[in-house]
């Protein structure tokens, strides 16, 4: 018999958004991976760290965080015969990550490499986009609108592509590409329908009016969302936090 491979969304930062299900896998696991940069806190690791038992074996999965290219392959090849030494010894693993696994999430990298020698169970979580609009207090979309999820660094004119041709709008990774997205869509005439949420649900979260937003750059867990439909979801000028 082989261990269980669990994938755990752990939703956007704040523990209390864990679901039920992902606390309780948590709190009984024997072994625990999660990703982890080369320098600092697992953002993972800190988002379930009340719940993680003392006793528990860890496996950080030590993912360079750096703009410029690294051996990705490698790294989740040897994470994923780490992980698989686990397994077959019969013994089951919970794998951390933040947000949701499926939805832009390092899991997915685990899981192509693993699931056709083991059973792998996937714990959805909150992601970062309902999180985020929950914190603009304004909906995703609505009715029959489409909502677009584009990836910030992708070159301007496939996101004005993209932009044109939807009523509701998620723009991800921001991050150093604030001060070009920001140009972009003030040719677009969207600044004003756009809101903006850095490390939404955090302690340290920031919430304003994209066209009130006096940066160039943001950080790495950051969003621009844009509902192009119903005149009264514009946020109103006094919206900041």
């Amino acid at each position: 018999m082989t261990g269980k491979l669990y994938g755990i969304g752990l939703g956007p930062g704040d523990p209390e958004l864990m679901t039920l299900k992902a606390h309780r896998l948590i709190s009984s696991a024997k072994v625990v991976a999660y990703p982890a940069p080369d320098t600092g806190e697992s953002f993972a690791r800190s988002i379930a760290s009340g719940v993680i038992p003392a006793e528990a074996r860890e496996i950080p999965i030590i993912v360079p965080m750096r703009v410029e290219r690294f051996p990705a392959k490698e790294i989740y090849d040897k994470a994923a015969e780490e992980i698989a030494s686990v397994l077959s010894s019969g013994e089951d693993v919970v794998t951390l990550c933040e947000g949701d696994p499926f939805f832009y999430g390092s899991f997915m990298y685990l899981f192509e490499r693993l699931s056709e020698r083991f059973s792998i169970e996937i714990v959805p979580g909150v992601t970062s986009l309902t999180a985020c609009a929950a914190q603009l207090q304004r909906p995703l979309t609505s009715r029959n609108d489409v909502l677009t999820v584009i990836p910030g660094p992708i070159p301007d004119a496939e996101i004005e592509h993209k932009v044109a041709n939807a009523q509701a709008v998620a723009i991800m990774k921001v991050g150093r590409h604030l001060a070009r997205l920001k140009a972009l869509l003030a040719r677009m005439g969207l600044l004003e329908k756009a809101g903006y949420v850095e490390r939404a649900s955090l302690a340290e979260q920031k919430v304003h009016r994209l066209v009130d937003l006096d940066a160039d750059s943001a950080p790495y867990f950051s969003m621009i969302l844009i509902y192009k439909g119903d005149e009264a979801w514009t946020l109103p000028p006094s919206f900041s936090s």
